[in-house]
């Protein structure tokens, strides 16, 4: 399992009811599991692979045809995993030179888009390429290079700024924080030892190898081009969006008929003395806790552990995640420009340890900030620590296993009955996995001769872990659970993410959007997702009580626990059910009719004191 920034996917695949397709039928994939997965012998060193023009058309060409047969052989149920792969046409068409297909193919990207601001920006840096590639050529050089500038920026004008504000300074950090360093770190640390271990690649990983080819010979000569666009743009519209959520919120007084209502984050650990008079505690008067580690084996500590060989940088990590927290508010401060320097001047030899300690960090840093959304503004909320342990090292370490799943499928039934031993009401859980993501780890472990063997593998270990869940949320009626969609954006239910595509009575998805309510980049979405909270840009708590905003599903689903805990506290009488039904039923569509927007306002307004 992972925070709820990444995540396990599959299935078999669906035939349609005749015996044999029809000429011009095609196979409807409801599922991305149900999509093949193909093989592409390797020989060599990567890095040398994506600087050779010979030897990247070789294996280019195999999944440029794999790519365009799946197209063609499949309806996908999921927009997103089809733009995925037109995607990889789309890169190897501007690459060749081929760019009257790199349009066409823009074209049927943008139609394929579903997220208001996605629509508007879909293919905006392509057609600047592609036109200044005509008229400023050659690739790359500085009339060239000036005249994307000039296109995206004029483009960009057209736009409405509210909408796309928070891509833009997205794509402005990532331009920020592009360095060839890390791309063959990349490639040397997580590419090469997969090859050496089976001699190929599977179509989940081969694609990298087109992206990074691309992103050397596009997206870095355009890097500085592209951080003094996108700013330049930004400096114009120096206007704050509105924040629907302050007139929403409520806060109880900590006084009157409320019930104290117990809740627990599921998450990463975390740090109690943050919340020391809204702690459930132990029969000893300690805060109450459960922790797992990861080889699903109890072990003790509230947080995620820090090793003590790294200790001493707890706090220049620490300084990480508040530069890369400004970098998404496009926020210039002493903690931005260092991590924009560190990242775009990393080594492919220090990217290893680098992506590591970051990873670390954010397990470390993760479960607190929930925490301290999950609590605001509810003195009667007395929370419960149950510490879930995420992986964090560029290999899996433990590689997945059925022993292992077994393993999990045992600690989530500990984990539930720690929650109804401390009579838990609500449950934050902002993590997830998919099928996917194991079949994954079990390519970078070397495990299964074939794809189709460890499709079959990763489809078991899944199943165990699925199973449990719902065994177990299934067996407390009593509980709410609440999860976060995923930030994958794509349809939880098409990838399967566990437990966001979860259908149970007492378990809720929600999506996340920003403080004005527009749907956030990141976020997935589906059928199982019913509600949608502030997830972009929200404060809250780090260890040793620092405050810093951080995105993701796992700033909006605590948002929603956030409220049903409220609620609990004003009308402790009622059961899950109940909840969701009022958290649903009060929230606000958007026009579209992509977003319920939760109104905790309204929601409180229905109830009476108990």
């Amino acid at each position: 399992m992972k925070p709820a920034i990444s995540i396990l996917a599959a299935s078999l695949i669906l035939l349609l009811t005749s015996t044999s397709l029809l000429a011009g039928e095609k196979k409807r994939a409801e599922k991305e599991a149900d999509l093949p997965t193909f093989t592409y012998k390797v020989q060599g060193n990567l890095e040398n692979l994506v600087r050779d023009d010979k030897a990247f058309a070789t294996i280019s060409n195999s999944i440029r045809q794999d790519t365009e047969s799946v197209l063609a052989t499949y309806v996908i149920a999921d927009k997103s995993a089809e733009r995925e792969r037109l995607q990889i046409l789309i890169a190897l068409d501007f690459l060749n030179g081929n760019y009257d297909s790199v349009l066409a193919t823009a074209d049927r990207i943008r139609a394929l888009e579903e997220k208001p601001a996605d629509k508007l920006l879909s293919g905006l840096r392509l057609r600047a390429m592609v036109a200044a590639a005509r008229s400023h050529g050659p690739l790359n050089s500085p009339a060239y290079l000036a005249e994307v500038g000039r296109l995206i920026r004029a483009e960009l004008d057209t736009l409405p700024y509210d909408t796309i504000a928070n891509d833009i300074k997205g794509y402005k950090a990532s331009a920020e924080l592009a360095g060839e360093g890390r791309m063959f770190g990349y490639l040397r640390e997580i590419l090469q030892p997969t090859l050496d271990k089976s001699g190929s690649l599977s179509s989940d990983l081969a694609p990298a190898l087109i992206n990074i080819r691309y992103s050397l010979k596009t997206t870095l000569p355009l890097k500085q081009t592209l951080v003094s666009t996108y700013s330049s743009y930004l400096d114009a519209h120096k206007v704050e969006k509105a924040d629907i959520w302050a007139a929403r919120d409520v806060a109880l007084p900590a006084s009157g008929p409320y019930t104290p209502v117990n809740v627990a984050v599921w998450d990463s650990g975390v740090d109690s003395s943050l919340f020391a008079s809204q702690l459930v505690r132990d029969a000893k008067g300690k805060p109450a806790y459960i922790a797992f580690d990861l080889h699903s084996r109890r072990t003790t500590g509230e947080l995620f552990p820090i090793p003590p060989a790294l200790q001493s940088k707890l706090p220049q990590m620490k300084a990480q995640t508040i530069g890369f927290s400004d970098l998404q508010s496009n926020i210039d401060s002493p903690e931005a420009s260092a991590i924009k320097e560190f990242m775009s001047g990393l080594s492919a030899d220090a990217y290893k340890a680098a992506i590591e300690e970051i990873g670390l960090a954010g397990n470390y840093e993760h479960g607190t900030h929930v925490a301290g959304i999950a609590l605001a503004g509810n003195p009667w909320a007395r929370l419960a620590n149950a510490r879930i342990s995420f992986g964090y090292t560029l290999r899996p370490d433990p590689c997945p296993s059925l022993a292992l799943a077994k393993a999990g499928a045992a600690a989530h039934k500990s984990y539930v009955q720690f929650l109804k031993k401390h009579k838990v009401r609500v449950v934050n859980m902002s993590w997830g996995g998919n099928v996917k993501s194991v079949e994954g780890d079990l390519e970078h472990c070397g495990i299964g001769k074939t794809t189709d063997e460890r499709k079959t593998l990763a489809r078991k270990i899944f199943e165990i872990e699925k199973t449990a869940l719902i065994k177990e949320f299934s067996g407390a009626p009593e509980i709410l659970f609440v999860t976060a969609a995923g930030n994958s954006n794509e349809d939880a239910s098409f990838a399967e993410d566990i437990p966001s595509s979860i259908v149970l009575p007492n378990l809720l998805t929600i999506g996340a959007v920003d403080k004005a309510g527009d749907e956030a980049p990141f976020t997935s979405y589906g059928p199982t997702v019913k509600v949608h909270a502030n997830g972009y840009q929200v404060e809250s708590f780090l260890p040793g009580g620092e405050r810093v905003a951080l995105s993701g599903t796992s700033m909006a689903s605590p948002q929603v626990a956030n409220l049903a805990a409220k609620i609990l506290a004003i009308k402790p009488s009622l059961r899950p059910t109940e909840v969701i039904k009022l958290i649903v039923d009060t929230a606000d569509a958007s026009p579209d009719g992509r977003r319920r927007l939760i109104n905790p306002a309204k929601a409180i307004a229905q109830l009476n004191p108990a």
